[in-house]
């Protein structure tokens, strides 16, 4: 198969089955591009996108901003600071208890306002006021760019990473295979110019990060994007260009159809935003905590995109995009996949910081024979729906629309899971904590988001992300 490989030279994955090419022998060639078409997969047709050649307009200044340990996977959070302390922008708030150097820090200047902890005295949050901070105040760590893993642990940049496997914050000690960046987002409703970062960064940014990366990784740094990537090939980096719907973008299906992870071997993973981040960083010792959000969704006044800080307050960014309704909206800070529910008026933006989605909660909604209804204004994948076969955008709600009931084998989850696993024995191995069974399936490559289109499309209405969280966690105690 290699020489049919080498004869065509194109190394375009479209024109090969993958019953027929198997990954670990395209992963063994010395390539510098590569094209992946992503077949499976789903696409959700909502109202609410961005349009095209919107502008970018500033969020008004935050009265506070949020450090939230909840959203780095794996990070056990320790406090740094008490309330009342001056920080500067980038010194750290928390640090992990098992691995002290890794740190999350601070995104502006300011002092801190709480530490807010929930039962069992979890810390949920550490608030800080922005203001001007006297000269003794929290510092960032001085750490030089010749001392990689060092200086992404102490600015914060490495808790915004994740490592395969387990989808956790990466051991700054661990010996990395490669390291993927993703430079897209098929998410629903997903705008590319807040994904990309392209209004913040520079090529000298990306380069200049791919270049500190090199310094860890064994193997390669892959940059992978979609045809709308203007910068061309990257300095230092495997350029893969990708097509494909929702998870096409997912770290955990790029790895899986490039360079599958197998047990013993550790891969790390980030965005581009985090690319630029580090590459502003090692080249001129700036720390940068600017995003631009995508406020989106059905429910959405003018969609826009919105310039903020990482952590914001979510009330500022929703300033004019929030309807004068007294119907129940819910506001997701992400999309409405893998999001997270958020009070709009106390809330605060959720890593990874570039989407906002806005929807009816459906609550309050008294619809004519509820979920069963087969009005063509309801949006589903089953052909039982007339919904299905129209082309069109639909406003969903937050329904469940059905009950829980037991796992139904019905191919539902491969039909949108594009990798080489099984997935629906998969989520059944992990519920019976079998953990032989757990590796043979591919636990090690996957994360709870390469469920989320799974999950929509499942018939037994389970919670599929959760479960796989719960898995991935449960096998790492036991583990290590």
């Amino acid at each position: 198969m290699c020489w049919i490989v080498q004869i065509f030279g194109l190394l375009d994955l479209r024109i090969f089955d993958k019953k027929c090419l198997t990954l670990p022998i395209i992963s063994q060639l010395h390539i510098q591009s590569m094209n992946l078409r992503i077949r499976k997969g789903l696409q959700l047709n909502i109202k609410g996108a961005i349009p095209a050649g919107a502008r970018i307009c500033d969020a008004p200044a935050a009265g506070v901003y949020a450090v939230i340990p909840d959203d780095f996977t794996g990070f056990v959070p320790k406090v740094a600071v008490k309330e009342g302390d001056e920080v500067a922008a980038g010194a750290a708030v928390l640090f992990d208890k098992a691995h002290p150097a890794v740190k999350l820090v601070s995104p502006v200047d300011g002092r801190v306002k709480a530490v807010v902890r929930g039962e069992r005295r979890k810390i949920l949050r550490v608030e800080i006021e922005p203001c001007a901070i006297s000269a003794t105040a929290a510092r960032p760590a001085q750490v030089s760019a010749s001392d990689p893993r060092t200086l992404l642990a102490s600015s914060g940049l490495m808790a915004m990473m994740r490592q395969r496997p387990y989808d956790i914050v990466p051991n700054p000690e661990s010996t990395v295979r490669d390291i993927f960046v993703t430079a897209f987002d098929t998410a629903p409703l997903a705008a590319k110019e807040a994904t990309e970062g392209l209004s913040i960064f520079t090529a000298d940014d990306f380069e200049a990060g791919a270049a500190l990366l090199g310094k860890i990784t064994e193997g390669k740094v892959y940059l992978c994007h979609d045809s709308s990537w203007s910068f061309g090939a990257v300095k230092g980096t495997e350029d893969v260009s990708v097509e494909g719907p929702f998870p096409a973008s997912n770290a955990g299906v790029l790895i899986a159809n490039i360079a599958p992870v197998n047990k013993g071997e550790t891969v790390w993973t980030l965005d581009l935003a985090t690319l630029g981040r580090i590459g502003r960083l090692a080249r001129t010792g700036e720390h940068c905590f600017d995003t631009i959000v995508a406020v989106t969704g059905p429910e959405a006044v003018e969609p826009a995109l919105v310039k903020t800080i990482i952590g914001s307050a979510v009330a500022p960014i929703l300033k004019g995009h929030m309807p004068d309704t007294e119907r129940h909206l819910r506001v997701i800070s992400g999309n409405v996949f893998t999001g997270v529910a958020v009070n709009p008026a106390d809330g605060f933006l959720h890593a990874p910081y570039r989407q906002i989605t806005i929807i009816d909660e459906g609550d309050d909604v008294n619809e004519f024979m509820g979920w069963a209804s087969l009005s063509p204004a309801k949006m589903s994948e089953s052909r039982t729906f007339p919904g299905h076969f129209f082309r069109r955008l639909f406003s969903p709600d937050a329904r469940l629309n059905g009950g829980r009931r037991a796992m139904i084998m019905s191919g539902q989850y491969e039909a949108v899971t594009p990798m080489d696993i099984l997935p629906e024995y998969l989520v059944k191995a992990i519920l019976a904590h079998n953990i032989e069974d757990m590796e043979k399936l591919g636990i090690y490559e996957v994360a709870p988001e390469d469920f989320a289109a799974a999950e929509y499309a499942d018939t037994s209405k389970l919670p599929l992300q959760k479960i796989v969280r719960e898995g991935l966690d449960y096998l790492r105690k036991e583990l290590e």
